[in-house]
């Protein structure tokens, strides 16, 4: 099945700001129809002004499961079945502290958003596409959930797992038209990471071999060219995004 970049709907999560919102506006200025969602309602409507005309606003919980299935099946009663689903909702949650000092709270917090969130959002937006034997699903994780950020471990513990449910839903919907891959970004200079600590980012940066941060720009490119039609023949899979840090 082919589908035309206008012909298509899309739902981005963690689209107020950073990676979400860059991810956004490509695709709108691609002619996808885009779906904004993220908690915050009055970062959110600035976001949808920002990204253009041919976008609109999902104000939800990823985290509550009952809002999000909610707010999807009225979508998909309006408009269709969603064709196009990033989950870029994150958080980093502590950092720069030993994993035997967190606060067991905050470890549950990161994955409620991190890991639950995806799992929801996927989950909601699942029945439509294969009803239309068509779909794609792109999961935020990051280098961290390869490798392990010291000081980081619920941040790495839930990519780590995003990861590993890319692979399974992967392996699961590989006859059904839906791919659902992943994108594993270093250091990329979004409000997340300008919150961090400066010892953290610096930790991270300086294992990079360019030397750089990512762009939104590049990030924003490379998810378009996985949740293309064209992309058709990988799934399962964690794309690399990391100045070369990543060897596997």
């Amino acid at each position: 099945m082919k589908k035309n970049w206008n012909e298509q709907r899309a739902i981005i999560t963690g689209a107020a700001s950073g990676i979400g919102l860059a991810i956004s506006k490509k695709l709108h200025d691609l002619g996808v129809k885009v779906m904004l969602c993220d908690l915050n309602s009055e970062k959110l409507e600035i976001a949808r002004k920002a990204v253009g005309e041919n976008s609109g606003v999902l104000c939800v919980d990823v985290t509550d499961l009952k809002a999000i299935e909610t707010a999807v099946n009225s979508l998909v009663n309006q408009t269709g079945p969603v064709d196009i689903l990033v989950n870029s909702a994150g958080i980093t949650g502590m950092t720069n502290v030993k994993s035997h000092e967190i606060d067991p709270a905050n470890v549950d917090l990161v994955f409620r958003v991190n890991f639950f969130g995806a799992f929801y959002a996927t989950r909601a937006v699942l029945p439509g596409m294969l009803r239309q034997n068509y779909g794609r699903i792109l999961h935020i994780a990051s280098i961290a959930g390869k490798e392990g950020n010291p000081g980081m471990m619920a941040y790495s513990a839930s990519k780590a797992a995003v990861i590993c449910m890319t692979k399974a839903q992967g392996k699961e919907l590989a006859e059904t038209g839906i791919t659902v891959n992943a994108l594993a970004p270093a250091v990329i200079r979004t409000p997340m990471v300008e919150a961090m600590p400066p010892a953290q980012v610096s930790y991270m940066t300086e294992k990079i071999p360019m030397k750089r941060c990512g762009t939104l720009d590049e990030i924003a490119d490379m998810a378009a060219f996985i949740v293309s039609a064209e992309a058709s023949f990988t799934t399962g899979f964690t794309f690399d995004l990391s100045g070369g840090r990543a060897t596997n």
